[in-house]
């Protein structure tokens, strides 16, 4: 396990001092609990690791717990080969769940049955519009939205055709089931939002069992309440979504509602971090697959020789903000030199060597000449470097 050292002080910042403040006040009763929860559409990257390195690294501060699950609602895409990657990149970059492994999958019988109190609440609505007519009448950042046509339905038939949509009775898109909220909502995520499709995909987990799939943000936010995630970190981007998951938890999980808190993405000169430019890099074969050592993600850092202590020390260095900012690609490499500077041992190696004799050395003779592996480390051992009449050189 990863502790806090004199080399390795406790950070602080505006996250931590709102779980100070919590555990001060005794919320969640002085538990801290965080999850990392990533969608397993690709390899994490270096944006990732930041996101495990703060959320793992929360955990063991506080003595807390920090769930991996993995958000897999939208079946397109999603695989086995990306689920291993991403076990196998956080164990390398050092960091242990125990037994707290879970899916989102793993809820999907759970998940349904909240939709369904949803529509028995009168919460939540089956609806028929398109989703070209659901765009206009979403209405825009300056105009409200009006209400589908189909938002008054009563609760039977609601529950009717929600069954039927999960029979699979329906084609792809026929209907929706949306949370009744406000269509007038100055915040246009709350305007009766999506919490389940029809999409005829097979799960990598449960195969054809399912042709509905609950949306990111309905299985999400449920799913941090259900393992008990006290304060649920999360990037800028999803700020605006945070009124509608506590929306969401409050009428379904109430006493279990985590703390959203936001903080920023990373972003690194030179780097392209948008999973979906990099999953064109690697389909297009612009790169040799997502462990090319020229690809930011953690596999391919690993190729390239970057050590998990260097990510680590990039990850503390660049600290927790609440305003989005661009890091110096420069910041990461010299985290990777200091790093390697202090383990790496020393060779010399010509890369284009050119022969060379010596006419007055004698032939046949050679001679070994002790070098140390690292001039600051005798622990690491010598190596012997022979010399003849014959050598190469550049």
């Amino acid at each position: 396990m990863i502790e806090a050292t004199s080399s390795n002080p406790i950070p602080t910042d505006f996250i931590r001092d709102i779980i100070d403040e919590d555990l001060r006040t005794n919320k969640h009763a002085g538990r801290v609990a965080t999850r990392f929860p990533p969608e397993p559409n690709g390899y994490i990257h270096i944006g990732h690791a930041k996101s495990v390195c703060l959320n793992f690294g929360l955990a063991i501060q506080y003595q807390g717990t920090c769930n991996l699950r993995l958000d897999d609602t939208d079946p397109a895409g999603e695989s086995m080969e990306f689920v291993e990657s991403i076990i196998h990149d956080v164990h390398w970059l050092g960091f242990d769940w125990e037994n707290r492994l879970f899916y989102a999958s793993d809820y999907f019988e759970k998940l349904y049955a909240f939709a369904v109190a949803m529509i028995k609440s009168g919460n939540a609505y089956v609806c028929s519009l398109n989703p070209d007519e659901m765009r206009e009448y979403r209405g825009t950042f300056t105009e409200p939205g009006k209400d589908s046509p189909y938002r008054n339905r009563s609760v039977e038939e609601n529950l009717d055709l929600f069954e039927r949509m999960r029979a699979g009775e329906f084609a792809d898109g026929a209907y929706t089931l949306r949370a009744k909220i406000d269509m007038a909502a100055p915040n246009i995520v709350m305007r009766d939002p999506i919490l389940y499709r029809i999409k005829r995909e097979p799960h990598y987990r449960t195969g054809t069992k399912w042709v509905i799939y609950p949306m990111y943000d309905f299985a999400h936010c449920l799913s941090d309440a259900l393992e008990g995630i006290t304060h649920s970190i999360c990037t800028l981007e999803f700020e605006n979504n945070r009124p509608l998951y506590d929306w969401i938890v409050e009428r379904l999980i109430p006493v279990n509602r985590p703390k959203q808190i936001e903080f920023a993405r990373l972003s690194v000169s030179y780097t392209v971090l948008s999973k979906r430019r990099l999953i064109e890099l690697v389909q297009k074969n612009y790169v040799n697959g997502w462990d090319d050592p020229r690809m930011p993600t953690v596999t391919g850092m690993r190729r390239r020789g970057y050590t998990p202590e260097a990510i680590r020390k990039f990850c503390a260095e660049i600290g927790v903000a609440k305003n989005d900012n661009l890091i110096d690609v420069a910041l990461l490499e010299h985290c990777v030199r200091d790093d390697l500077n202090e383990r790496a041992p020393r060779a010399m190696g010509v890369l284009h060597p050119l022969r060379v004799v010596i006419d007055n050395y004698p032939e046949g003779q050679v001679e070994s000449f002790e070098c140390q592996n690292h001039p600051q480390r005798p622990e690491m051992g010598t190596r012997e470097v022979p010399f003849s009449r014959v050598t190469l050189t550049s």
